[in-house]
């Protein structure tokens, strides 16, 4: 007969702080992920797309839109600047690979056809442009503030890859709190 005696089984607990690391560090890893794949904000310098974005407005932007569906006319979309893939810039898409742009008297025609822009000031005045034709898989990218916008109209135009995502909203200041666009 064998009359040893075994030790209770002892379950290491993990101490407050561990648990507390634990958690701070799935935050963290999920935070990085939300922002890399997800969704990321973004503050705009500029008054480029005034009215829509103010200067110092803050936005936030789905990395995800545009890996489901092709971008459309008139989504404000953030990119890598092509001049400068360091600097992302903010853009209202005017016009998609194929598409024929032409400005005449400040109206936009895409096709030969007038495009209402309803996002524009009234009686905003802009130079006359192109036509230029839009080369497959880039896009024509204008500021909302015509007169002061560094854009297609400037630098070219926008390969796909470039694009970081979709404007989804403006949320700060909070009396701007809206959707974009």
């Amino acid at each position: 007969m064998d009359y040893s005696v075994e030790e209770p089984s002892v379950k290491r607990q993990k101490s407050v702080f561990g648990e507390a690391m634990e958690s701070v560090i799935v935050a963290v890893l999920l935070a990085v992920l939300i922002r890399l794949f997800v969704i990321e904000p973004f503050y705009i310098p500029s008054g480029s797309m005034e009215p829509t974005l103010r200067e110092h407005d803050r936005i936030i932007v789905s990395k995800l839109n545009y890996r489901v569906k092709e971008p459309q006319r008139g989504d404000i979309v953030v990119f890598k600047y092509p001049l400068d893939t360091k600097r992302n810039f903010v853009k209202r898409l005017i016009a998609k690979g194929g598409e024929t742009v032409a400005i005449k008297n400040s109206k936009l025609y895409i096709n030969g056809e007038q495009v209402p822009e309803n996002y524009l000031p009234k009686g905003l005045r802009f130079a006359d442009f192109g036509p230029v034709t839009v080369p497959p898989n880039s896009y024509f990218m204008m500021g909302d503030n015509r007169n002061n916008s560094d854009d297609s109209r400037v630098w070219g135009f926008l390969p796909r890859d470039l694009i970081v995502g979709k404007a989804l909203f403006i949320y700060w200041p909070p009396p701007r709190v809206s959707l974009a666009g």
